[in-house]
Formats: C-alpha cells, structure tokens, sequence
C-alpha cells in the first residue's frame, strides 16, 4: 500500500471513529452525557444587557432553561437563518416554549444598540437581545466558547465571522449541549425538550 492509500485509509478510520463517538453520545441517557459537557460554558465575569432592561450574566440562565445565539444584526444569512428555525422549533414545542427563553448576543456591539437589537429580534416570541461594551462582549464570547472575528470589506465597511450553532441550557444553568446551524427540527427540538424537563 502506498504512503499515500495509507494516509487516507488511517484519515478515513479516523472520521468514523469520531462519528461513531459522536452517536454514542447522544445514545448516552441525559445523566451520563451531562457528565462528558464542561460545565463551565457560559459561566465567567461578563456583564452585558438585554433589550429587557436587565443585566446580562451567568446568572441569567438560571430559573428557566435557554437558548444563546452570537449574532449580529448586519447578518446577511446565519442570523436570520437561524432566528426563523427558532421560531419553528417554538411552534413545535406549543405550549412548552413559554418556558424557554433566547438570548441573541451581538458579536457587534459597536454597531448593535439594544433599540437597534429590540428591533431586529421584537417579532420572536421570547427573544432577549444582549448587547454591551466590546471588552465585555469579549469576555462574554471567550466564556460561551463561542468565536467571533472582525472582517474587513471594501470601502471600510465590516461584516462578522461568527459562531453558527445554538447553545442549549437548562434550568440551572447547565450547558446541555449545541444545536448546530441548520439542525433538522425534530432534532433540535428534541434537545430542547430535554432541557426543559
């Protein structure tokens, strides 16, 4: 076997082993896969606020389970994509989604007013937009383990690389896991629902 047949047969073991691992995970009942998920996510010195008129910490994802966004409002696909699925994973959940609460944190504050983030999520049921100073925002991204960067386009305007996947936490603010972009509904939801028991 050549260097190269080999290298892309150990490549490809590799994959399968990590997706075999992955679908062992979630085979995991919820005590045991919580277990594997630092819990740490989410918790650290940030304070921001939301379109509430409250202040934004680790504090707020306890009393009711969450979902976080990173997101910014001059978001041309993701955050819109995204926005729409959680109102279809609302829908889906009925009357259970009145105890869910979503946090669409700016990776833009320079640009992101909380009157200007109140606008853009207003039409979603539930939704907090977070938005504070650029240090803050810093801390608040680095403790989410979330990633955002600054891209430059022509004639000095910006636009945003950013994390894609919802987070998901539960009553005491636990993480529980993510919802990656673009997740199939009954998949999404179902990890939705598990945080709300």
């Amino acid at each position: 076997m050549t260097g190269l047949r080999a290298g892309l047969l150990i490549a490809g073991l590799a994959m399968l082993a990590m997706g075999l691992a992955g679908l062992g995970f979630w085979a995991m009942g919820p005590e045991a896969r919580q277990a594997l998920i630092p819990e740490e996510v989410g918790q650290g010195a940030y304070m921001l606020q939301s379109t509430a008129g409250q202040d934004f910490t680790e504090d707020s994802l306890k009393g009711q389970p969450s979902l976080v966004f990173f997101g910014f409002t001059h978001c041309p696909d993701v955050c819109p994509t995204t926005l729409g699925d959680i109102a279809l994973w609302q829908d889906m959940l009925g009357d259970r989604a009145a105890a869910l609460r979503v946090f669409f944190i700016t990776v833009d504050p320079a640009r992101d007013t909380a009157a200007r983030l109140a606008d853009y999520t207003g039409w979603l049921t539930g939704v907090q937009g977070v938005t504070g100073s650029q240090a803050e925002t810093d801390r608040a991204i680095t403790a989410f383990r979330a990633f955002a960067r600054k891209v430059p386009m022509e004639g000095g305007d910006y636009t945003m690389d950013h994390s894609a996947s919802v987070l998901v936490f539960d009553a005491r603010g636990r993480f529980t896991g993510t919802i990656p972009y673009q997740s199939a509904p009954e998949v999404a939801v179902a990890k939705i629902i598990e945080a709300l028991q």
